[in-house]
């Protein structure tokens, strides 16, 4: 049961935000373009508000993406590039791990002060390989991602190590950089 709630709590949040009421609320953000990391095109962007003083809004207006859930994260560092680890060529892999400032090294929900402050709500993707359901993130504020890559993944997200680390999401698909 608690597995169904989950989504649809996160939904409920984004059909929240998608209102009139929100324009009423955010601040001035930014517009970070995100592109395919295989191919280096554009597939859109993402629009990353303050909402008041109680988190950050990213509202997504992507195509070409595989449609159902996937992993959307805050990674530590600003560079979309590849990178090599344990001898393998990394799509992304330049933006880090996920943004951990407090160190838990703990992937967890989104509103939770016990995991890494990069976990977003997932990113839903509908048939058509669009995305532009807003998701919120209470425990972020814009001043603090500034310069820092936001990050989609293949895979969908459970919000835990286990059974798969960092939520499962698997490889890193798209990246673009917030700007300070």
């Amino acid at each position: 049961m608690k597995k169904f709630l989950l989504p649809v709590l996160v939904g409920s949040i984004s059909l929240a935000l998608s209102s009139t009421s929100f324009a009423a609320h955010h601040e001035e953000g930014k517009k970070v373009v995100m592109n395919n990391l295989s191919t280096g095109e554009s597939i859109g962007s993402v629009m990353v508000q303050d909402y008041d003083d109680d988190g950050v809004v990213f509202t997504p207006n992507l195509s070409g993406l595989t449609p159902g859930i996937h992993g959307f994260h805050i990674h530590q560092n600003g560079d979309c590039s590849s990178a090599i680890k344990d001898g393998k060529n990394v799509l992304g892999g330049a933006a880090g791990g996920h943004f951990d400032p407090e160190e838990t090294g703990k992937h967890s929900v989104p509103w939770s002060e016990k995991g890494h402050e990069g976990d977003l709500p997932t990113l839903y993707v509908d048939e058509n390989g669009k995305a532009t359901q807003p998701v919120f993130a209470p425990e972020l504020e814009l001043e603090d991602i500034e310069g820092r890559a936001i990050m989609i993944h293949a895979g969908g997200d459970n919000y835990s190590d286990s059974p798969k680390a960092l939520g499962g999401g698997g490889e890193r698909v798209a990246c673009g950089v917030i700007a300070e």
